[in-house]
């Protein structure tokens, strides 16, 4: 068959189209589209046959981008991407004869390059606070905005730990099909207890727990092989064997030597915040710290999914992302771990740029779940859809 085109708008890494090509490579990502640099430069690291587009969204037009895709012979079947939540207090009804409104948010931008492509199918990522902004009218805007373009759409709030990523990480996606096909999302693959978002909708919300289905990946299943680190420390190459399978599949195509596994420098004040860290800032004697969110300067759960990490995961003030047992905040490395990101994905850019990379990714392993609907969707025959049609 034909390769299924994939373009990748606010591509950030890459890692969310990463995940369709590993779950099979009919998918091919032939571009993608985001204002940093650094991170345009780390999508092309991974995705080296792709055509990059570095700039504002709303000042790229698409007829550029086909142009330029034409001159390879590339299409495109199926948009993905994540447009920033900045714009949506402000989104309109969008109108295809005033598509290059300057004014357009960048949500309507998405919207611009699925209008003019006719893409088979798109999937759009985004936070849950999504749901519920405007008291609902927001994401109504959104579908309807669809909806005219001819799509049939559904949306529902997915948790990467259900599918396979050892992190507690809620995202709202929201799929569509150019030819009406009924819209299904994948069915978890694991299991977990613990508190989620709240939404009042309960149905938008695929459950996390099933008893007939395995843990969700704890933090040390996802780290526990990387050799031990004290603050400033840094260590290149692996000591153990990976010691699980998700460990052995991230090592999969990496030899003996390790990259970003290197730990902050804490002030001697850090380390002794770090060493009465527990659960929640309430473990931190007073008379150390004056401010914080109650997850501040917070230790992970060693046998639980992560919470979801944020773009200063390596600074213990911002949020939970102290090490389970050792004395310091989770390294590069450990935060692309908990990612799902494969050990030897490549990252450009300073230690700086690529910790914000990883914070703002969307999980490959949540990619590759999507990517498996996406593509029985896109070959399937006769609308015959028979899998996952308990989550329609």
């Amino acid at each position: 068959m034909n390769k299924i085109a994939i373009l990748d708008l606010f591509c950030g890494t890459g890692g969310f189209s990463s995940g369709f090509v590993k779950y099979n490579n009919d998918f091919e990502v032939v571009a993608g589209v985001d204002m940093l640099e650094s991170s345009l430069k780390t999508f092309q690291l991974n995705h080296p046959d792709a055509l990059c587009f570095k700039g504002d969204i709303r000042e790229i037009d698409p007829t550029h981008v086909e142009h330029e895709l034409q001159k390879v012979n590339k299409t495109v079947d199926v948009i993905v991407g994540g447009p920033p939540c900045q714009g949506f207090s402000s989104i309109r009804p969008f109108r295809t004869t005033n598509i290059n409104d300057e004014r357009n948010t960048l949500f309507e931008q998405f919207a611009k390059y699925v209008f003019y492509f006719q893409p088979k199918s798109f999937i759009m990522e985004n936070v849950v606070g999504l749901a519920t902004h405007n008291k609902g009218k927001t994401i109504s805007t959104i579908e309807k905005v669809f909806r005219d373009l001819g799509y049939s759409i559904d949306w529902k709030i997915l948790n990467a730990a259900n599918y396979g990523v050892p992190q507690k990480r809620e995202r709202l996606i929201m799929i569509g099909y150019r030819d009406g096909q009924k819209v299904l999302f994948p069915k978890p693959t694991h299991s977990f207890k613990g508190k989620t978002i709240g939404i009042r909708d309960k149905e938008r919300k695929i459950p996390t727990f099933y008893e007939d289905l395995p843990n969700a990946i704890s933090v040390m299943d996802a780290i526990s092989d990387l050799p031990l680190l004290e603050s400033g420390q840094t260590a290149e190459e692996y000591i153990s064997p990976p010691l699980t399978d998700f460990q052995k599949e991230r090592r999969r195509f990496s030899d003996k030597y390790l990259s970003m596994h290197t730990a902050t420098v804490h002030s001697p004040k850090m380390l002794e915040i770090i060493s009465y860290s527990g659960s929640s800032i309430k473990s931190i004697p007073s008379h150390l710290i004056n401010s914080g969110f109650s997850s501040s300067y917070s230790r992970l759960a060693a046998n639980e999914p992560s919470n979801t990490l944020t773009v200063n995961f390596v600074h213990p003030a911002s949020n939970r992302c102290i090490h389970p047992y050792q004395n310091r905040a989770l390294t590069p490395r450990e935060g692309a771990r908990l990612q799902s990101f494969d050990d030897n994905f490549k990252f450009y850019g300073s230690r700086t740029q690529i910790v914000k990379q990883i914070g703002n990714a969307v999980p490959p392993l949540l990619g590759f779940a999507i990517a498996k609907v996406i593509y029985e969707a896109v070959n399937i025959k006769n609308n015959q859809l028979s899998l996952f049609d308990d989550f329609r």
